[in-house]
């Protein structure tokens, strides 16, 4: 269990440093508020996790005890999710972060938003639905607690690059923007080992 736990983090820690809808939203309450609105913001973020993680538990343990094939599906999906992950990481063509507005929240609202925008992030979902299972050895131990144990491992990943990324959100913008050489290098190796996961994953599920 510990290297599928490593390589897990792996992959948690990779799509956790790869922008998305989580990563533009709280950096950018960060600089419209403050680093309390981005915290706050971080607690309805973590709920998000919590919630599918709780889903994805139960619902992955009840599917794979009934529908042996479905071990198998989920791999696939996965391996080819993380293609997809991948591509669009190398294609991404500059920075998204970007304050389209300046306007401020109340806390219910920054904790709401946070955990609306998790909720309905597609890479989050497809994470937990797709890519998760395939880090369960159903003949290794009880389906239920590895999957508690591997979305642990994903909520406390993110939530403290998230944390780091708040409480340094200007400086890493401006690196981000005057370093594009930078920006790329991360594109292609985020891309690179998202491709090679995905090969190990197909080869693995074919056996």
């Amino acid at each position: 269990m510990d290297s599928t736990l490593f390589a897990f983090a792996l992959i948690a820690l990779g799509m956790a440093l790869t922008p998305g809808p989580n990563m533009i939203y709280l950096i950018s309450r960060s600089l419209c508020q403050g680093k309390t609105a981005g915290m706050v913001s971080l607690g309805g973020t973590a709920l998000g996790f919590i919630f599918y993680m709780l889903c994805a538990a139960f619902g992955i343990t009840a599917l794979l005890m009934t529908i042996p094939i479905a071990y198998d599906v989920l791999k696939i999906a996965g391996a080819l999710y993380l293609i997809y992950l991948g591509w669009k990481a190398i294609r991404s063509p500059h920075s998204p972060f970007e304050i389209a507005s300046q306007q401020s929240y109340s806390n219910s609202k920054l904790f709401l938003m946070g955990f609306l925008t998790n909720l309905l992030n597609p890479k989050i979902a497809m994470m937990y639905l797709a890519l998760l299972p395939q880090f369960i050895k159903p003949h290794q131990g009880d389906v239920l607690v590895q999957t508690l144990s591997l979305g642990f491992v994903q909520i406390v990943i993110s939530l403290l690059v998230n944390m780091l990324l708040i409480f340094t959100a200007s400086s890493f913008t401006q690196f981000l923007n005057r370093h594009a050489l930078w920006l790329k290098v991360q594109k292609w190796f985020m891309g690179t080992v998202f491709f090679g996961l995905a090969t190990q994953i197909m080869l693995s599920s074919k056996r």
